[in-house]
């Protein structure tokens, strides 16, 4: 396939994902159509993509445009290098997910089989189309069919109060963040109007407004991708929605909004203040710190994942933030490596955080339980799910030869060169930064620890758990899809930056690859090996090795002497599954730690109840502080115009000739 023909190739891919979900809803009630044949349809078409962004990458840029739209605002499409990392992201994730998928939706769940055909593959059409717009006029279309199309998947299962409240309160933050995209798109399109981003990168209209679309675009994208603030939704909406769809979202449809940030940063506006870069730092640990120690405390399993999403996207912000340091102050190398970090740390978490979200879908499904404290022990009824979990949760934890580790790594190692960085105040902060992330990574480590242990280690909490069944074979292969691209990921990290050096190349003008190459085949070093280096296949083959000689001396010195007995428990004969410590328990030193970061809510038992209980709810202190107030506002300012509103011909003639009166008396003074 010629260079040319690859943007026309991948037109053609995201309008089969349209053409898929438009049979789904002819047969709306045909279970195995659907669920068989449409959805594994649309895993192949994700393949298919996954492949043509591969070839894409170092093709350099490709144009079309569409005669769709309105009168003289044509569609334009463009495929370059950062489009095209997307779009392998996009591709390679939900092919994963939509096989799942396959095996995962049952009858009666929630709306028509066909509608959430629809609507899901609507959902990948509409990103595909929000990484391929070359203009204003048709990213903003493409982003509010995102919006709209995930809106429904959340609501779904919209008897449920709290899933319509959640669905409602992640589209008035998405129709927000896109009134900001909209008008940073405005502002970079300056007098002239010229909607389309070629236009947009030769808009010099000072620092003034460069300032002002950068930061609009940082309040729009950031809203989409859960930065603090504006992270409200994402707690609420990733556990509302069916499993496949919060994998989706969290691990495909939160790139998007990085995507926007890049396209705006590093390719639109030429010009890049160092103090952007800190504003990026400052609002991406905000983010990671607030995520993991939120995380750490949950009892849903749902809630778990989405805020370790937001650390997640905060440690990817911190790279962004980094890399425009570097590149402000012309230490291109420097911002390579930064840059780098943060398009692994977006693939990475693409994979790891889709399988984790995946696995929770099984567990749900088996057991009919998301809260913590009721799980317990499927390691022996869930195997593969369990283990294939396991993958993902010591990705998460960065954990080596895993992918979760590398790209951490890498953001590391790119603040351990800050002392470089000219500016006093910066070589002052930065290192702090790097604390930070290192304390976000062990709270990211203990989180994943929780998160494995209860579910699936231990004894069953609950009788019923007993019944639990294995995923269905469409859905392992999906989780060992997303399983072994968390390891691929860890151990292949020179093909991997390799495959990434033409987007770098394409933002920064440098590559890492003389640099990742200098430490041979089997050593990564992102900068020169004297200063740091990581061997992964070493350190995999090492791992597999120590394992295997211990299973071996396991079995050769115990066999056939081994016994199963129960543990010690002071003499104690009743041994039940609720003896285990509770998840509550388990976070409770990180509750104590960080008490501030909270606002709680304590249930104590009377010393006279026949079955006491005690219960805590940990909430944000944001929603009160910050969003409650808002709504206050608008309620108040509801109420008056409510007041002027009164539906009236003659009251609304009254107010009109008051106006005019008004007018008169203005223009005569």
């Amino acid at each position: 396939m010629n260079a040319s023909s690859l943007i026309v190739a991948a037109l053609v891919s995201a309008l089969l994902w349209l053409a898929i979900g438009l049979a789904g809803i002819f047969r709306a009630r045909d279970f195995v159509l659907v669920s068989r044949w449409l959805f594994p349809a649309g895993a192949a078409n994700s393949l298919f993509l996954a492949i043509l962004a591969l070839a894409a990458l170092p093709s350099g840029k490709q144009e079309l445009i569409l005669p769709i739209g309105l009168p003289n605002l044509p569609f334009h499409l463009r495929l370059d290098a950062l489009s095209a990392f997307f779009l392998f992201l996009l591709g390679a994730a939900s092919a994963g997910i939509s096989i799942y998928a396959a095996g995962y939706f049952r009858k009666s769940e929630g709306s028509a089989l066909g509608l959430q055909c629809l609507l899901y593959h609507v959902f990948l059409a509409s990103m595909a189309f929000v990484i391929l717009a070359n203009d204003g006029y048709a990213f903003m279309v493409a982003w509010e069919t995102m919006a709209l199309s995930s809106f429904f998947l959340v609501t779904a299962e919209h008897r449920h109060e709290e899933i319509r409240r959640a669905g409602y309160l992640y589209l008035l933050l998405a129709h927000i963040g896109a009134v900001a995209i909209l008008l940073s798109f405005g502002v970079m399109a300056g007098s002239a109007g010229d909607y389309t981003f070629d236009a947009m990168r030769r808009f010099d209209g000072g620092e003034f407004w460069q300032t002002a679309a950068f930061l609009l675009a940082l309040f729009g994208f950031g809203a989409k991708a859960g930065l603090l603030p504006l992270h409200a939704w994402l707690p609420e909406a990733h556990p509302a929605a069916p499993s496949p769809v919060s994998a989706m979202m969290s691990g495909v449809m939160l790139k998007t909004a990085i995507y926007g940030l890049l396209r705006v940063g590093f390719d639109l506006l030429q010009a890049h203040a160092w103090w952007w870069g800190l504003l990026l730092l400052l609002a991406g640990l905000a983010s990671a710190l607030f995520g993991v120690v939120f995380s750490a405390v949950q009892t849903d399993m749902k809630r778990l994942l989405a805020y370790s999403s937001i650390e997640n996207v905060g440690l990817i912000v911190l790279g962004m933030g980094l890399a425009l340091i570097f590149s402000a102050f012309g230490m291109h190398s420097f911002a390579a490596l930064a840059l780098t970090a943060l398009l692994y740390h977006c693939l990475n978490h693409a994979f790891f955080k889709s399988l984790l979200f995946l696995s929770t879908g099984s567990v749900l499904h088996a057991t009919g339980e998301r809260n913590l404290g009721r799980l317990g022990g499927l390691i022996h009824q869930m195997p593969w799910v369990a283990w294939l979990a396991l993958i993902g949760v010591l990705a998460s934890a960065g954990l080596p030869p895993l992918n979760g580790f590398v790209s951490e790594w890498l953001l590391l190692q790119g603040f351990l060169f800050t002392p470089d960085v000219p500016h006093g105040y910066l070589n002052m902060l930065l290192p702090v930064f790097a604390g930070a992330i290192a304390l976000v990574s062990a709270l990211a480590g203990f989180t994943m620890v929780k998160f494995f242990g209860i579910i699936f280690l231990g004894q069953p909490r609950e009788e019923k758990l007993a019944g639990a069944h294995d995923a269905s074979k469409l859905s392992r292969i999906g989780l060992v899809w997303l399983g072994a691209g968390c390891v691929l990921l860890g151990v292949l990290p020179n093909v991997i930056i390799a495959l990434l050096d033409p987007v770098v190349q394409s933002l920064l003008g440098v590559t890492l690859r003389l640099d990742t190459r200098a430490g041979g085949w089997l050593f990564l070093a992102p900068y020169s090996a004297e200063r740091a280096s990581y061997g992964p296949l070493i350190f995999f083959c090492g791992i597999a090795a120590l394992t295997l000689a211990a299973w071996h001396v396991v079995r050769r010195r115990y066999h056939g002497r081994a016994s199963r007995v129960p543990p010690w428990d002071c003499g104690f004969p009743l041994q039940t599954g609720r003896m285990q410590d509770t998840s509550e328990g388990y976070s409770q030193p990180i509750r104590r730690i960080f008490s501030p970061f909270f606002k709680r809510t304590r249930e104590h038992p009377s010393p006279f109840d026949a079955r006491p209980r005690y219960h805590s709810i940990v909430e944000d202190p944001l929603w009160y502080w910050l969003y409650l107030p808002i709504a206050w506002i608008v309620e108040r300012c509801t109420r008056v115009v409510d007041f002027l509103q009164h539906g009236r011909i003659a009251v609304y003639l009254t107010y009109s000739f008051a106006t005019l009166i008004i007018l008169l008396v203005l223009t005569r003074g």
